[in-house]
């Protein structure tokens, strides 16, 4: 959700809320369980990346069936589409698992929480700092090599 749009009172009341907005669920087909190699079609990760989310403590408890296979709900590819985010503001894992911690602890982390966001906003605005003046250096390189090539072609 970008820092524009609004939230309703009854969304912001929902803590584990974390379904990115325009993302189309799934499960509106009725459906909400999905087994471990659906969910890595969905998500975009791996098999092998998704059971270490949950050995580690970045993935909520996922219900298993009764022969003991993964089934996942549309809140778990909710958190991980979260989790997607937060992996390309380039948050460190060990305040990935912590963010996961304090949602699990309850309301009462909802400071800690948005401090720890916004602390990576912070980062995340930097980073798009230097790549802005990357990006003028490299417009400035273009423009300077064109410049060369079409005095190069006329004489």
């Amino acid at each position: 959700m970008t820092p524009t749009q609004h939230v309703s009172p009854a969304r912001a009341e929902r803590a584990d809320d974390c379904a990115p907005t325009g993302r189309p669920r799934p499960g509106e087909t009725g459906r909400d369980h999905y087994t471990i190699s659906e969910v890595a079609v969905l998500s975009g990760l791996s098999v092998h990346t998704l059971r270490w989310y949950e050995r580690i403590g970045l993935m909520p408890h996922v219900d298993r069936s009764h022969t003991g296979q993964r089934r996942y709900r549309d809140a778990d590819l909710d958190w991980l589409a979260l989790v997607n985010k937060l992996r390309l503001t380039g948050m460190p894992v060990a305040d990935m698992v912590r963010f996961a911690d304090l949602v699990r602890e309850g309301d009462h982390t909802f400071a800690e929480r948005r401090a720890l966001l916004a602390e990576t906003r912070r980062q995340v605005r930097l980073r798009i700092a230097e790549l802005q003046d990357t990006l003028t250096v490299l417009d400035h390189k273009i423009d300077a090599y064109g410049e060369a090539a079409a005095r190069a072609a006329v004489s």
